[in-house]
């Protein structure tokens, strides 16, 4: 099950070439050019539940510094199932990270697929996976003062939804008291409006998913995009920088431009990053000039030079 989910798709990373075209077409990445690497391993694992995917990743640099670290709060994507991808598909990141002097605190979530999935126990464990960052922060050496957070694909829209959840409404079954703090947003190819996904079906991720993750609406939650899809919960208020391979066939590039319209629009600080000959996998592999796009944001965020 979880090889066919994966080879879907990684089916549709997999570059295809135009026809009638006098230029080649862009050699892009493949997922078993990312997943077939030596993969690094974290410095720690914090359990957050009792499933297996209640986790998370630590990631220090080497070296003893004379204050807390700064951190990232990242987190995967995989179309919100896990059968598709899990933490671990963002371990050459955050390595690459953790040796710029950066720590990581790499999230993990039950999917849709899982028990206890979906509405509303991916976005609680999103949260609480989040929340655990300032009870680990002594434990760690950990600044959590200007905490960024970097998403890939449907983490992509979970690290905004992590910014703006402070925004939601006390009746909500996802509201916290005191949620950590997400002071800037890197979505990697995400998709921050579930209601377009739900209704875009050249999205890689297929629309029943969208179903899947929100749930039904009942009596108790009528709307079930008010709490859930990050359009519903603007400006959020803080910088949001959004990188797109322009060559993406899983997530389409209407899905950045269209967000990043709406935010601007409500007076958030909102940027496109477009990155040419660029797929979905180059997003979160370490040699790419997507990555270094975000790296650099990322450092630059941090007042580092490299």
């Amino acid at each position: 099950m979880i090889r066919l989910a994966f080879l879907a798709f990684a089916a549709l990373s997999t570059p295809v070439v135009a026809q009638n075209s006098t230029a080649p077409p862009p050699k892009l990445l493949t997922w078993p050019d990312l997943t077939k690497r030596p993969k690094p391993v974290p410095d720690a694992t914090v359990d957050y539940g009792t499933d297996q995917m209640q986790k998370v990743d630590v990631w220090l640099p080497k070296g003893k510094a004379r204050g807390p670290v700064p951190v990232v709060v990242m987190v995967h994507g995989g179309c919100w199932t896990t059968s598709i991808a899990d933490r671990s598909l963002m371990n050459w990141i955050a390595d690459d990270l953790r040796n710029a002097g950066i720590a990581v605190w790499n999230i993990d979530y039950r999917g849709v697929d899982r028990i206890g999935g979906g509405y509303p126990g991916t976005f609680a464990d999103a949260a609480m996976a989040t929340d655990q960052l300032a009870v680990n922060a002594k434990r760690f050496n950990l600044d959590t003062r200007r905490v960024l957070a970097i998403g890939h694909s449907a983490g992509g829209h979970l690290a905004l939804w992590l910014a703006a959840r402070r925004k939601l409404a006390a009746s909500s079954a996802l509201s916290t008291a005191h949620p950590v703090r997400i002071r800037h947003v890197i979505s990697l190819g995400g998709l921050p409006d579930l209601e377009a996904t739900a209704a875009n079906a050249d999205n890689g991720c297929g629309t029943d998913v969208v179903a899947k993750l929100v749930g039904t609406p009942t009596p108790q939650h009528p709307d079930v995009y008010a709490d859930t899809s990050v359009p519903r919960l603007l400006p959020l208020g803080v910088k949001q920088d959004l990188i797109n391979g322009r060559e993406d066939r899983i997530i389409p590039f209407v899905m950045a431009t269209d967000y990043v319209a709406k935010a601007k629009a409500v007076g958030d600080t909102a940027m496109l990053h477009t990155i040419p000959a660029t797929g979905h996998v180059e997003l979160i592999a370490p040699e790419t000039p997507a990555w270094a796009d975000a790296k650099h944001l990322i450092l630059s965020y941090f007042g580092k030079t490299k």
